[in-house]
């Protein structure tokens, strides 16, 4: 089948860490040659959109941050649609700052109509104190991922789902996730490319993400061995559950079934 759109990861996908993958460029160059739309999207609420296309630009993939969709941008949304002009505690860096001011919110460490918390490296006992009083006052808790680890050049460090556990389990509160594998984030980039879910493909390197993401939004999945998952990993799962393809690189792709 040939797809009118194609969702895609970014780290373990385009690139593994500091390090190019083969033909991740020449399948984003595909792409712009046959006016194929697509969307990358990311769990990573730390960086802005433009922050993602410099980023991409180190490994000579040329886009455009409206080609981009970070898990801050989609959670400012989600809350905005929920709340128009809501009132936040924000946890989080610059990405997630920057997205809920574009989508009009509020941020406030008196007042929360909403607690939003993503990826914070430099988290605080009074951050963690605070975001747990607004949700025992009733705050609508929000996470932008539940990553329980990051994959760093140093190895896995703590990820947003666990600083984000810190709150629920003094709360006893469970957050919306809005991240992959949740629907929510999928369901946003849905709306940017324009398409119905059955023309588009998501793509990426991890299952229990990327793929289980594509899952859960009813969509075709390609999982490329270029970075978490191994083909071993989804021999048990179950049949609706497991990737419409698996190849080894794009590179393959790009040959089999577009070029």
């Amino acid at each position: 089948m040939r797809y009118k759109g194609y969702l895609i990861d970014l780290d373990g996908t385009m690139y593994r860490g500091t390090a190019p993958i083969d033909g991740a460029g020449d399948f984003i160059e595909t792409l712009q040659a046959q006016h194929i739309p697509y969307v990358f999207v990311t769990n990573n609420s730390s960086a802005t959109e433009a922050m993602v296309v410099e980023k991409l630009a180190r490994f000579g993939i040329d886009t455009t941050p409206d080609h981009v969709l970070t898990s801050a941008t989609a959670t400012a949304k989600y809350i905005a649609r929920a709340q128009q002009g809501a009132t936040c505690y924000i946890i989080g860096e610059k990405g997630l700052h920057e997205a809920c001011e574009k989508a009009g919110l509020k941020k406030s460490a008196s007042d929360a109509d909403f607690v939003v918390m993503g990826i914070d490296r430099e988290i605080s006992y009074e951050k963690l104190k605070t975001a747990a009083l607004h949700v025992r006052r009733g705050a609508t808790f929000i996470s932008t991922n539940k990553d329980a680890a990051i994959p760093t050049e140093e190895g896995l460090l703590p990820g947003n789902g666990s600083l984000t556990s810190v709150v629920s389990v003094s709360t006893g509160v469970a957050p919306i996730f809005v991240g992959k594998p949740e629907p929510i984030i999928m369901e946003e980039a849905l709306r940017m490319i324009g398409l119905d879910r059955k023309e588009v493909l998501m793509v990426g390197d991890n299952y229990t993400t990327d793929i289980l993401a594509g899952v859960h939004a009813r969509m075709d999945t390609l999982m490329v061995l270029t970075g978490f998952s191994s083909r071993e990993d989804v021999v048990g799962v179950p049949e609706a559950e497991k990737p419409t393809y698996i190849m080894d690189d794009l590179h393959v792709w790009r040959k089999e079934k577009m070029v």
